[in-house]
């Protein structure tokens, strides 16, 4: 749905999550993103007593002014700009709207399914849903209005913004993956100004917090505080964010599943960063989470990965001699394309969490977890649903393991397993099983640069009800090498 207008959405996307890491104030090595609680979330802040004694004077959950009128005037907006685009610029066909089309659009039996291309739906539809979600967000709302304000914007554009039928992925993708897009950008560029506190690069800190969160900046711009001291709201923000960019080589293989003697060569980039507000918190919604941007050349896409997984309630069950266990409640957003297959999907599991420390700078963490997908988008090499979708939507089970350990505060091994059974109920009678396995090591060699080798495989095995459609089963196997810079702020 309106393609024309929103393919310029999409292609920010990579874009916010590198300008997230942009400004550092503070540099440590913490080459981790796995998703635990953190009681030591102050004492890694630098040691000012200045700067703790703010930090704990603040409210660390101040009320900010609603502000409801600028709030629905930029959620009309974000529905009325590209409505009116593809009215008067582009001449859309489906743009002739009517409130009588609205009326008939309320029957349940007007729902249907679209035909958008995969990263349309997967991709740019999450990307809109933000700005509702961020309308009131950046005016005073909290995450449980916003995230209402981000059904309620989806609803209106499904029903009154087009003259085709409501979608009813539309209405998943975007209520979902706009409210967790919107939180992350929201935290992060939180973050980004609580550094404004001082004179120290507030210019540039600001310029980067509008481009992670542009609904946010231009509202500081109405407010007549962009550029200027942070506000108590910003300054009892004490969360921390350790990220790790890659830049290698890999070599991959999707035809012959043998990387090693067919596979070919290509560049390949990663940017990883985990968010924590400490432990102070964190029965609240996104103060834990964690996000994977994987790029590369010679694939199908120059953006291969995008994962956002995050906390959305956490409760620690006991403490042993070594480790703290803890049970979430986490959403996950995947996105996958590959020469192999692509793959989308947005999920709800349920995560045991345990922590070991040990001695000088060792630890071990790991994590189970088990859920439902709410909506996943697989291919299907024998559909074509209207103009170009070609691939099924359908519901199913997730399960999860990560395991890590660091030893010495140098060396780290990692194991991350991803799997999903899904059931296709909008387009060809089938079911889907995915598997994705990685191993890493990595070596911290010298400060925050650190050597990162990996390896690991995806599978994709599609099982279709009408035997004159074979199964299939695709693997993309493939191994990289990668220098990594390590930062924290």
């Amino acid at each position: 749905m309106y393609n024309k207008f929103r393919w310029l959405l999409g292609l920010m996307v990579c874009c916010l999550s590198f300008s997230a890491g942009a400004q550092v104030d503070t540099v440590r090595h913490l080459p981790t993103d796995t998703l635990v609680f953190r009681k030591d979330s102050l004492s890694e802040l630098p040691a000012s007593p200045a700067f703790l004694k703010d930090t704990i004077a603040w409210n660390l959950n101040p009320k900010r002014e609603k502000k409801f009128w600028r709030a629905s005037a930029e959620w009309f907006l974000a529905q009325a700009f590209p409505a009116s685009f593809n009215r008067f610029i582009t001449k859309d066909p489906y743009s002739y709207i009517s409130f009588q089309n609205f009326l008939d659009h309320q029957r349940f039996s007007a729902w249907d399914w679209d035909d958008n291309q995969f990263t349309t739906n997967q991709i740019d539809h999450p990307f809109h849903g933000q700005i509702y979600f961020n309308a009131f967000r950046s005016n005073g709302y909290n995450f449980y209005q916003s995230s209402l304000a981000t059904l309620a914007g989806s609803y209106i554009w499904e029903t009154a913004g087009e003259t085709q039928h409501p979608s009813i992925n539309d209405l998943v993708n975007t209520t979902f993956g706009g409210i967790v897009m919107g939180e992350m950008m929201h935290r992060v560029s939180r973050n980004i100004l609580a550094r404004n506190r001082s004179d120290h690069n507030r210019i540039g800190n600001e310029i980067v917090a509008t481009i992670v969160n542009p609904i946010n900046g231009l509202n500081r711009l109405l407010d007549g505080k962009w550029g200027k001291r942070i506000d108590d709201y910003y300054g009892a923000d004490s969360s921390i964010i350790s990220a790790e960019v890659d830049v290698g080589i890999r070599r991959f293989d999707a035809k012959e599943g043998d990387f090693l003697s067919e596979g070919k060569n290509a560049f390949y980039g990663r940017l990883r960063f985990r968010y924590s507000n400490g432990d102070h918190n964190y029965k609240r919604p996104f103060d834990q989470f964690s996000v994977n941007l994987e790029l590369g050349n010679g694939d199908s896409s120059f953006i291969n990965a995008v994962n956002v997984h995050a906390l959305l309630y956490g409760a620690k069950f006991f403490k042993s001699q070594k480790g703290d266990h803890y049970g979430t409640l986490n959403a996950h957003y995947d996105f996958y394309n590959n020469d192999a297959f692509f793959y989308g999907a947005q999920s709800l599991n349920y995560n045991w969490l345990s922590e070991f420390k040990y001695k000088k700078g060792s630890r071990l963490n790991l994590s189970v977890g088990a859920g439902a997908v709410i909506l996943a988008a697989v291919p299907d090499p024998y559909l074509l649903y209207g103009a170009s979708r070609n691939y099924n939507y359908g519901p199913g089970a997730s399960y999860r393991f990560r395991g890590e350990l660091m030893l010495f505060n140098r060396f780290m091994i990692n194991a991350d397993y991803n799997g999903g059974v899904f059931f296709t109920i909008s387009g060809t009678d089938s079911y889907y099983i995915l598997h994705g396995l990685n191993v890493e090591g990595s070596l911290r060699v010298w400060k925050r640069w650190s050597i990162n080798l990996s390896s690991g495989y995806f599978n994709l095995q599609g099982h279709f009800k009408d035997h004159q459609y074979p199964d299939f089963n695709r693997e993309y196997p493939y191994g990289r090498l990668s220098v990594g810079y390590n930062i924290f702020f």
